[in-house]
């Protein structure tokens, strides 16, 4: 059946199942790390220090992430990070005593550097893999983009609930020895079958072409740190204590309700491209990524005048979160096929690592803000906080380029 298809979509199913398995892990591992820590009376800041290198060491990943890529091939970059996570994965089977928060965020810092490589180089695989030019070439660039973004997000909430019954059924350090086993094979698949020099430039750029010159890239990326700060800065810590101390919920519960989350995200991810006018012949280009922000900010702010007065917590977050998770989604998808589609031809990897870079940026914020806001004044604030985000990620998209390609 493989051989029947061409190199391109074979190389592409590649990669995908790549990043499908690494994404499990790593959406099984952020669930067992604040689960399994809150277990332990870690407080919600502890627990987003935990965290913290995860998010700095993306930063710095995403941005020299590139660069490697465009030197020595997106395959090769793509299997380092499947290979740090099974290291990382590993570092967490010790006993429970020697789990010390350093010992800890040096694994998350570990598996951040994985996580980052191995996303860029499937954005950036892309980009390599799919003519553009045309309005068709666009289309169908941009309907790869949503499917390789929206399944990874689908199978990130699966890694949710994955990281619920690991904990429960296997234990946390059992958990990490069954990951780095599964997806050791896939690592050593994937060192079989990768094309040699997908993604390399064909002129190896200097380092200091790390940092964009595209100005679309640059104001893309700033709405990014933006958009996924607004996201993470209640999603990551707050949302999950509130919902296992105030809500009274239960650990599988909480893992449960996330994996479905987003499950569901990734899923609409996909269908992003039949929402936003690709049957009628439409590709986004700056305008859309204004215009969807819009409406995101208001839900936001909804929901924090919800908990605000006090009204039905568990029907205002449920029904909150899953119309949340559309937008979410939608926006979402858009700037990830804005930035493909921005990126230069040759050495695409350098101006998604950049982007990415941004991403981290944002994550990274808003993961230091969930823990420290929640415990200072409540998730009430942090949702505020989310509005602002939002907003100012919708005022930076207006200077967007009105067509899709830079």
């Amino acid at each position: 059946m493989l051989s029947t298809l061409s190199p391109a979509i074979r190389q592409y199913l590649i990669i995908t199942g790549n990043y499908w398995a690494f994404t499990l892990t790593d959406g099984a591992l952020r669930m067992l790390v604040v689960l399994h820590f809150h277990q332990l009376g870690f407080s919600p800041l502890n627990i987003a220090l935990l965290f913290l290198f995860y998010e700095l060491f993306g930063v710095v990943t995403n941005l020299v992430g590139g660069w490697l890529g465009a030197r020595i091939g997106l395959n090769k970059t793509m299997n380092i990070g499947l290979g740090l996570q099974v290291i990382a994965l590993l570092a967490l089977t010790v006993p429970t005593a020697l789990l010390t928060v350093p010992w800890v965020m040096a694994a998350q810092a570990l598996s951040g550097i994985a996580k980052d490589l191995n996303k860029m180089s499937a954005k950036s695989s892309v980009k390599a893999l799919i003519p553009t030019g045309s309005a068709a070439g666009e289309g169908r660039l941009y309907q790869w983009v949503a499917l390789l973004t929206g399944s990874k997000n689908a199978l990130k909430g699966v890694g949710f609930f994955l990281g619920g019954v690991l904990l429960a059924s296997l234990g946390f350090a059992g958990a990490m020895w069954a990951m780095a086993l599964v997806l050791l094979l896939v690592w050593v698949a994937s060192l079989l079958s990768l094309k040699a020099d997908l993604g390399k430039a064909k002129n190896k750029p200097k380092f200091g072409e790390v940092f964009s010159s595209s100005r679309a890239v640059n104001i893309l990326s700033a709405a990014r740190l933006f958009l996924f700060g607004a996201r993470d800065v209640w999603f990551v810590v707050a949302l999950p204590v509130f919902m296992a101390t105030t809500l009274g919920w239960a650990d599988w519960a909480v893992g449960a309700f996330f994996a479905c989350w987003v499950i569901g995200y990734g899923i609409v991810q996909s269908l992003a491209p039949y929402l936003t006018g690709k049957k009628a012949g439409k590709v986004p280009d700056g305008r859309a990524a204004v215009l969807w922000a819009l409406p995101l900010t208001i839900l936001t702010a909804g929901i924090a005048l919800g908990i605000n007065f006090n009204l039905d917590l568990q029907l205002i977050l449920v029904g909150g979160l899953l119309a949340f998770g559309v937008l979410f989604a939608i926006n979402s998808s858009l700037h990830s096929y804005l930035i493909v589609s921005y990126a230069k031809e040759d050495g695409a990897s350098l101006d998604v690592g950049f982007y990415y870079m941004a991403n981290a940026m944002g994550r990274l914020i808003g993961t230091v803000l969930s823990g420290w806001v929640y415990q200072a004044a409540g998730l009430a604030a942090c949702l505020w906080i989310s509005v602002g985000f939002i907003a100012l990620a919708a005022i930076i998209s207006i200077a967007l380029p009105r067509q899709p390609r830079a």
